[in-house]
């Protein structure tokens, strides 16, 4: 098996190396604007909440119900329900550029969730202490809460790159590109068993990479 595996890396060599570039691609792209997307709806569902900075019932109630609803559907079948959405925006449907559009709205809501229980975690007293000193909500925002939650939110963005990554590889079903998509047409449909193997592990070394690369940093950043 393990020769069989290294003849396909080398047979297929090109292969794997545009369908890696393709998927991490759509992983860098789609989580810069996940995250931009995600900090912007977090930030209002802290500050809009009850007892929050700025308490705006109807801004969280309707926010809230977004991020709910956006997180409840399963990737394949946002995806699928986006389509005029995504061509409408990207110009296109398939491929790594119609892949980024349903990406980025799978994954920001996840996103959200994760640096807002991160931000509800901050010790009140100290969000206290910097009102009492006259600090304004945008910088008790950035100056206290994100510094404060900085490793969780490391933590957070390295399990919203990890199911990003898995994302990836089931956009391949509907041609998206990718090492999903390599094991899928060269892989399944041919039979090659080889190749998915080789797709898989591919995979799974992104993964462990992007996991034990966030852990370091959020290490680093608790023992400053």
């Amino acid at each position: 098996m393990v020769e069989e595996l290294f003849s396909s890396f080398q047979a297929n060599q090109n292969l794997y190396i545009k369908s890696l570039l393709e998927t991490i691609q759509m992983v860098s792209i789609s989580l810069v604007l996940a995250v931009l997307l995600g900090f912007f709806a977090c930030i209002l569902l802290v500050v809009t909440r009850e007892g929050g900075l700025l308490p705006r019932k109807k801004v969280f109630n309707g926010l809230n119900l977004v991020v709910n609803t956006l997180r409840s559907m399963p990737f394949i079948i946002l995806m699928v329900a986006i389509m005029p959405f995504t061509k409408a925006v990207a110009g296109t449907s398939i491929g790594v550029k119609g892949a980024i559009v349903p990406l980025v709205v799978f994954v920001f809501p996840f996103i959200s969730r994760l640096v807002e229980s991160a931000l509800l975690e901050v010790n009140p007293g100290v969000v206290e202490a910097f009102r009492a000193m006259g600090a304004s909500p945008a910088q008790i925002v950035f100056s206290v809460l994100l510094k404060e939650a900085l490793p969780g939110l490391v933590l957070g963005l390295t399990l919203a790159a990890i199911n990003l990554i898995g994302a990836t590889a089931m956009a391949g079903v509907v041609g998206a590109g990718g090492l999903g998509d390599l094991a899928l047409r060269y892989g399944y449909m041919r039979w090659d068993g080889s190749i998915i193997v080789g797709c898989v592990m591919l995979i799974w070394v992104m993964v462990q990479g992007v996991q034990c690369s966030g852990n370091y940093l959020s290490r680093l950043l608790r023992h400053r």
